[in-house]
C-alpha cells in the first residue's frame, strides 16, 4: 500500500446520501478477480445518467469524491474501495460512513473524512471549479479560501495509512519479533 499524507486536487462534489455498495459497483462487476479494471463498473448506474459528474472532463481522474450521509452503506462488498481505488480516488469526505466500508477504504488506502453536513455542502460549492486538500499530519480538509476543517481519524488508522502499511505490512514490519519467537519456539519445543 502506498503512503498517504496528503490528497490534494480536484474532487467530485456529488453530495449523494446512502450511496449503498451496489451503486458504487453493481453486483455482476463482482465475478472478476483482480481489482485491476474496477474503475470502469464504479457507479455504473450513475454514469448511464446523461450529463452524470463521473464523466464529466472536469473532474476526470478527481482523487476526492465527496458524498453525502451513510456512504458505503449495504453488503460488505471490499470491491466497492477496489473500484474507488482504481478510479483514483484516495479520499473520500461525508458526514459519515457505514462501519464496514470505511474499514474497506483503510484497508486499501483510502481516507475517510468525516465533516459536518455544514462543511461538505462548503466544499461541494468549492469542488465545483476549484480544487481542495485533505491533509492527515494536521488533519484538515482546506480550500483556496482559507476554509480549514478540522476532521479526526483513529490514531491506529492514521499511522498505517500516513506508513502505508495494510495488514501484510503490519505482519512484515514484527519479521524480527516474529522470527525470534519460532527460533525461541523451535528449542524450546523440539516436538512441535
Amino acid at each position: 500500500m502506498e503512503p498517504v499524507r496528503a490528497v490534494e486536487g480536484r474532487a467530485y462534489p456529488w453530495g449523494a446520501k446512502n450511496v449503498d455498495t451496489d451503486v458504487i459497483i453493481p453486483a455482476h462487476w463482482l465475478k472478476t478477480i483482480t481489482r485491476a479494471g474496477l474503475g470502469r463498473g464504479a457507479f455504473e448506474t450513475v454514469r448511464a445518467e446523461p450529463g452524470n459528474i463521473f464523466d464529466d472532463p472536469a473532474y476526470a481522474g478527481a482523487p476526492i469524491l465527496i458524498a453525502g450521509d451513510n456512504f458505503g452503506c449495504g453488503s460488505s462488498r471490499e470491491h466497492a474501495a477496489w473500484a474507488l481505488a482504481d478510479m483514483g480516488v484516495r479520499a473520500v469526505i461525508a458526514p459519515s460512513f457505514s462501519d464496514i466500508f470505511s474499514g474497506n477504504a483503510f484497508k486499501n488506502g483510502i481516507v475517510t473524512v468525516v465533516l459536518s453536513q455544514e462543511a461538505v455542502d462548503r466544499l461541494i460549492v468549492v469542488a465545483r471549479d476549484h480544487p481542495i486538500a485533505v491533509d492527515l499530519e494536521t488533519q484538515t480538509v482546506t480550500t483556496p479560501f482559507q476554509d480549514r476543517f478540522a476532521f479526526t481519524l483513529d490514531p491506529f488508522r492514521r499511522d498505517c495509512l500516513m506508513q502505508g502499511l495494510d495488514e501484510v505490512g503490519l505482519t512484515l514490519a514484527r519479521d524480527a519479533a516474529i522470527s525470534d519467537y519460532e527460533t525461541r519456539v523451535a528449542a524450546e519445543r523440539p516436538w512441535l
